[in-house]
């Protein structure tokens, strides 16, 4: 895989996955949506619409899971009543979007040809993203990466210690796939500002 790229002609942003690779991205974009979801991010068809809107129910306390207490960190760390009511303004509609961003990921995917089970060797997915759908690949990347990063609680300054690991250490593949969101990441951008 090259990366993301911008189209001459159409000026739309471009990828080419492997199979392998394109299945990965999804499983990555699912486990976002499955940490995320909760009674505010799966919508409730029989609520007004209005009503709704107008829900500020959310949580006021920090999230007990780490990932989520990265994506969701503390506004007013000095100020519990201010932070809880922040959040419980704040954190349901993040959810969503969140949530929705890493739907996108697997929609497209699913779109451009990447089967629900992934049974071909020499499978392909192309996929090609308008300006809006790519700036909604690059937060829900952001937010794989928090997640990858947290969980292995990568550091700034400890690559040494990752590079010594073993390639047959599941820790070290966990690694290589944080870094290789990190280069899509990266060649998205640069495909955005091409």
């Amino acid at each position: 895989m090259s990366g993301f790229a911008r189209h001459r002609r159409s000026r739309l942003v471009i990828a080419n996955f492997t199979g392998f690779e394109a299945d990965l991205l999804r499983s990555l974009a699912s486990q976002i949506v499955e940490l995320l979801r909760n009674e505010r991010a799966v919508p409730d068809d029989g609520r007004d619409p209005f009503e709704a809107l107008m829900d500020f129910s959310g949580p006021t306390s920090e999230p007990e899971d780490p990932v989520l207490a990265r994506l969701f960190p503390t506004a007013y760390p000095d100020d519990q009543e201010a932070a809880a009511e922040f959040r419980r303004f704040t954190e349901g509609g993040l959810r969503d979007g969140k949530a929705a961003a890493a739907g996108a990921i697997i929609d497209c995917l699913e779109e451009a040809g990447l089967p629900a089970q992934l049974t071909e060797d020499g499978l392909h997915v192309d996929v090609e993203l308008t300006e809006d759908e790519a700036e909604t690949w690059l937060r829900s990347f952001t937010d794989i990466r928090l997640a990858l990063a947290t969980r292995l609680e990568i550091t700034d300054g400890d690559e040494e210690y990752w590079y010594s690991l073993p390639d047959e250490d599941p820790r070290s593949q966990a690694h290589d796939i944080y870094e290789w969101v990190g280069y899509l990441q990266e060649t998205l951008v640069s495909a955005l500002i091409d």
